[in-house]
C-alpha cells in the first residue's frame, strides 16, 4: 500500500518514525457527465472570472474569502511559518477507555506502518502497551493543511489510527427525537429482545453491496447489447403504520425460519365442515365393535384359554388313556373325561343352554 503521509509518532520522549497509509477503499461505481444528445463528455474548466480565460493548475493559488465578499490570498509560505508542532509528528496527549470515545467522532481510518528497521521496537512497544492496558490513545496531528484529532489503537498486529471530529464539530441532536410522548410496553419490549436474539451476531465478511452488484450488472448487460435485468421490487412498507405487535411477531417468526428453526408451535386446522375428531373415539368404537358383532369371536379366544390352562393337566391322563387303548375326546374340558361321547353331549348341552339364556 503506498504511504500518504510520512512522520513519526511521539510517545513521551520515544519518537517512533511511520508511515502512514489507508486503511479503507471505496468500492463504489462511479459515472462521468454526458451531453445526451451526442453522448460527448462533459468537464470542467478552471476560469477566471475577470479574465473569462481558462486558467492552468500552476497558476492557481488560495485565498480567504471574507464577509464582503473579497479575497485575501493565502501562500504556502503563510501556512508553513504557523507554529504548528504536529505538522509531522503524531502527538499522544492521553491514553483513555475505547468507551469514552463516542463513534460519531470517528471519520477516517489509516494503518501506521513502521518506517524502517529501528522503528520496529519502539513501535512493538507502544502495540504491546496498548493491548495490555485495555485503552486507546488520543492524539493530534496535521494533514492536509490542518491539524486532526486522532485515536490510535491495535488491529491483529497493526497499529491503526482513526482520524476524530473535534468536538465541536458534533451537532446536538435537538429536535430530532419524536416530539411526542410514547409508551412502550413491556411485552413489546419482550418481543423486541426476542427478535434481537433471533437475529443474532453476523459475519460481516458475509455482507455485500447489493446495489453495486446490479449496477455492474446492468452496466455489463448494456455494454453487449443484451436485455437490462430488472430486479424485482422491494418489499417495504414505505412508512405505512402498522401494528407493532404483530409486525414484531412477524419478524421473529421470520428470522427463525431464516435460519432453519421451527417458526412457531405446531397446531391442528380444522377442515370446514368437519369437526376435529377425539382420541379415545376410535378405542371406544374397536370396544364396541369386539362386544356387538364378535360373540362367535370371542368365545374362541375364551376356549382357547381354558385348554391351554387344561393341556398341562390332561397330559397324564392322555398318557394313561394312550396306555389303556381308550381314545380321548378332542378338545379340552369335560369332552376329555369319557370315550363313549358322554362329555361331547355334556358339553352340547351347556353351549344350547348359554344360547337360550343369551338370546
Amino acid at each position: 500500500m503506498r504511504s500518504i503521509w510520512n512522520g513519526a509518532i511521539s510517545f513521551g520522549l520515544v519518537s517512533i518514525p511511520i508511515k502512514l497509509v489507508n486503511a479503507t477503499e471505496s468500492h463504489a461505481v462511479s459515472f462521468r457527465q454526458i451531453h445526451e444528445a451526442d453522448g460527448g463528455r462533459i468537464r470542467y474548466r478552471k476560469v477566471c472570472e475577470l479574465e473569462e480565460k481558462e486558467v492552468p493548475t500552476a497558476e492557481i493559488g488560495r485565498a480567504y474569502e471574507d464577509a464582503d465578499g473579497s479575497m485575501i490570498p493565502i501562500t504556502d509560505e503563510d501556512l508553513a511559518s504557523l507554529p504548528l508542532p504536529t505538522a509531522k509528528t503524531i502527538e499522544i496527549v492521553a491514553f483513555v477507555p475505547a468507551a469514552d470515545i463516542d463513534p460519531l467522532q470517528m471519520d477516517a481510518a489509516y494503518y501506521l506502518s513502521a518506517n524502517g528497521a529501528p522503528a520496529a521496537k519502539p513501535y512493538t512497544l507502544l502495540r504491546e502497551a496498548l493491548k495490555r492496558s485495555n485503552k486507546v490513545a488520543i492524539a493530534k496531528f496535521a494533514l492536509r493543511g490542518r491539524e486532526r484529532l486522532g485515536m490510535l489503537r491495535v488491529v491483529d498486529d497493526v497499529i491503526a489510527m482513526h482520524g476524530l471530529l473535534w468536538p465541536d464539530e458534533i451537532r446536538a441532536p435537538e429536535g430530532v427525537a419524536p416530539q411526542v410522548e410514547v409508551t412502550v410496553r413491556d411485552a413489546e419490549l419482550d418481543l423486541a429482545d426476542a427478535l434481537m436474539d433471533t437475529l443474532g451476531e453476523v459475519d460481516l465478511e458475509s455482507l455485500h453491496d447489493d446495489y453495486r452488484e446490479a449496477v455492474e450488472a446492468m452496466i455489463a448487460a448494456k455494454a453487449e447489447g443484451g436485455a437490462v435485468p430488472v430486479p424485482e421490487p422491494g418489499g417495504g412498507d414505505g412508512g405505512r403504520v402498522i401494528d407493532l405487535m404483530a409486525a414484531l411477531e412477524g419478524s421473529v417468526r421470520a428470522a427463525k425460519e431464516a435460519r432453519g428453526e421451527e417458526g412457531g408451535v405446531a397446531g391442528v386446522t380444522p377442515i370446514a365442515g368437519r369437526s376435529a375428531p377425539k382420541a379415545a373415539s376410535g378405542k371406544k368404537s374397536t370396544a364396541r365393535t369386539a362386544g356387538k358383532g364378535g360373540g362367535a369371536k370371542a368365545a374362541p379366544a375364551k376356549s382357547t384359554a381354558r385348554t391351554s390352562k387344561t393341556a398341562g393337566k390332561a397330559a397324564p391322563k392322555r398318557a394313561r388313556s394312550g396306555a389303556s387303548g381308550k381314545a380321548e375326546a378332542p378338545g379340552g374340558g369335560s369332552g376329555a373325561k369319557s370315550a363313549d361321547g358322554s362329555g361331547g353331549r355334556s358339553a352340547a348341552k351347556k353351549t344350547a343352554s348359554r344360547r337360550r339364556s343369551s338370546a
